[in-house]
């Protein structure tokens, strides 16, 4: 099993993460099943963006009216550990909903893929093997 993402897309968001320190950079998983087809960038609204991140809502509710409307599937987010350490925090874990949507964080060059639910890290998350192609 294990969640596929091509290489262009996981370059596309080391960029924006490394262009978004020492802020945490975040957007949207798009695709189907367990493919990774599309990130989008969003902006990074929290009020301390240095240590958290919380996705724009508009930016979330229209990709929810797109997957309604027959477009790609919202497969979860994905953002940046500016201080290099890929593992969800605990506040990743008090934020994420037991909805099993993929958590894909970046540290640096490393990257971590989760899904959010009843059990694991913090009790949240479940590691996914990520399949880069």
């Amino acid at each position: 099993m294990g969640v596929t993402i091509s290489r262009s897309i996981l370059d596309g968001m080391k960029k924006a993460s490394a262009a978004a320190a020492p802020r945490e950079a975040c957007g949207l998983l798009l695709g189907a099943g367990g493919r990774i087809e599309r990130f989008t960038e969003c902006a990074n609204v929290s009020e301390v963006p240095e240590i958290r991140f919380e996705i724009d809502p508009a930016a979330l509710f229209a990709a929810l009216r797109t997957e309604r409307a027959g477009g790609p599937a919202l497969l979860g987010y994905w953002h940046s550990h500016p201080s290099g350490d890929p593992s969800p925090s605990r506040t990743d874990a008090a934020m994420a909903a037991a909805d099993g949507k993929l958590w894909v964080i970046l540290g640096g060059q490393d990257v971590t893929c989760w899904r959010a639910g009843e059990a694991g890290l913090w009790d949240r998350f479940a590691e996914e093997p990520l399949i880069v192609v």
